[in-house]
């Protein structure tokens, strides 16, 4: 087995997942491009996602999942029903992405460690949506989905391009998502004075 490879498609794997819980389609968009127009190399179990149909499913998808986060409330609905769907394409992604080995062995990868990464930035997300919404009666909300498009693709180019430096960037956005959301909790725990 090549371990170069292996490491290189989990940094892919991983960063791509982790692209996957901002939002589900614009980092498996970003792999049908890459898949159908570059020849970026996926194994036997993705080639589906550089076809006809996958490409141009996953563009509107995509745009649909982009606008919707811009409606008031129905972001917070996407959180909550989008989280178990990230985590799967976080899956499907990481066990498609690596390099020959048993079936087995690439979807237990796959699902342990794609969906971590997925869930995780979800988690992060839909904790920080839920803190904006009351703590600006959702008018940060949008601005904090323009936020996470725009992690989403720059994360999903990474993975695709510098998949090794697209994993410290992962680990440094999970990171400063937890510190925020622990520095907006501590301050809305604080008592007023009066």
């Amino acid at each position: 087995m090549d371990w170069i490879a292996l490491i290189i498609a989990l940094c892919a794997g991983i960063s791509l997942s982790a692209a996957c819980g901002f939002r589900i389609f614009l980092p498996l968009l970003a792999l049908s491009v890459a898949v159908r127009f570059f020849g970026f190399g996926v194994n036997e179990h993705l080639t589906w996602v550089g076809g006809d149909t996958a490409f141009y499913t996953l563009l509107v998808a995509t745009v649909v999942e982009v606008l919707a986060y811009y409606i008031p409330a129905v972001d917070n609905v996407l959180d909550a029903v989008v989280g178990p769907l990230s985590m799967v394409a976080g899956a499907v992604v990481t066990a498609g992405l690596l390099p020959e080995m048993p079936d087995a062995l690439q979807w237990v990868i796959g699902i342990v460690v794609g969906s971590g990464a997925a869930g995780s930035v979800r988690a992060g997300t839909a904790a920080l949506r839920g803190t904006s919404t009351v703590t600006t009666a959702g008018l940060g909300n949008p601005i904090l989905s323009t936020l996470e498009n725009i992690l989403s693709a720059i994360g999903s180019v990474l993975a695709i391009v510098l998949p090794v430096l697209a994993i410290l960037g992962v680990l440094v956005m999970v990171w400063v998502i937890w510190a925020i959301i622990r520095r907006l909790r501590r301050g809305s725990s604080t008592p007023a004075s009066t």
